[in-house]
């Protein structure tokens, strides 16, 4: 493993997923899934509630293991067996994909401080480093300043809470980032400037983000690309533009349909659902 990402970010594709599937029982959770992220890329997984968009993330990050298929950054598997390579491979391994949540208060702990928070991984990944002015960078770059540091989770908004899960995530450097329905709790204002400021950081830094989200709106602004999933399989893929103007498969204008409108019957869309 490099000591350092600049390798994984400048191959073609950061993020490849082949053939990736996961079984619960008799459930097929996720089933023969494909697809690819550019470096500096945007991929939006969109899909309803049970559609397997979010066993999908939680396998690339590593917080669930594949029955079978293979997650690769950078071109090196990240879901063969065994792992090995010591205590500094699998810190690199950690380093490449890192995930923010929905909820920013669960996914902080609400006895540390901002500052404390963004240590923690610093001491962990880059020992040598100078942490406070990188804490203060990390702070600076999701738009929160030094005032914050001081700060324990309950004295922040919501907004503000994410950003600090975003800085948190991005101070060891991934090449990825899995971003899961994490503007879904927020207000619609507090949401356009989360997005805004993930667009500001993807152009500065290259990282390649892939969003997993129910929300076509936050697809539409913020991805390159679509991936859309229905019972654990892939039923459509291709640039967001294309799909969300033209699409191919009746699950995918349902998605559409379902969105509310003037004129929005959600009794048409209910019996349309259950007919596929």
């Amino acid at each position: 493993m490099p000591d350092d990402l600049d390798a994984v970010r400048n191959t073609g594709n950061v993020l490849e997923v082949r053939g990736l599937s996961r079984s619960y029982g008799a459930v097929r959770a996720v089933d023969d899934v494909s697809f690819g992220l550019p470096a500096g890329g945007s991929l939006g997984i969109v899909g309803e509630s049970g559609s397997g968009k979010t066993t999908t993330a939680r396998i690339i990050v590593g917080l669930e293991r594949a029955d079978g298929g293979e997650v690769l950054v950078g071109g090196r598997s990240r879901t063969a067996r065994g792992g090995g390579g010591g205590r500094a491979a699998r810190l690199a391994r950690a380093r490449e994909v890192q995930m923010v949540f929905q909820d920013p208060y669960l996914s902080l702990d609400p006895r540390t401080s901002v500052e404390a928070a963004l240590r923690e991984p610093l001491r962990l990944h880059f020992p040598g480093r100078d942490h406070t002015r990188r804490v203060r960078e990390l702070l600076d770059q999701v738009g929160l300043g030094t005032r914050a540091a001081d700060a324990l989770p309950r004295q922040l908004s919501g907004g503000q809470r994410q950003r600090v899960a975003i800085a948190r995530a991005l101070a060891v450097e991934p090449a990825v980032l899995v971003l899961d329905e994490a503007v879904a709790a927020l207000d619609v204002s507090v949401q356009a400037q989360i997005l805004n400021l993930l667009a500001d950081i993807r152009e500065q830094t290259r990282i390649g983000y892939l969003f997993i989200t129910h929300d076509l709106g936050v697809v539409r602004c913020v991805t390159d690309e679509i991936v859309v999933m229905r019972r654990g399989r892939i039923v459509e893929a291709g640039t967001t533009a294309e799909v969300l103007a033209a699409p191919g498969h009746a699950y995918t204008r349902l998605l559409l349909e379902s969105v509310p409108r003037p004129g929005w019957d959600p009794e048409a869309i209910a019996a349309a659902r259950r007919a596929l």
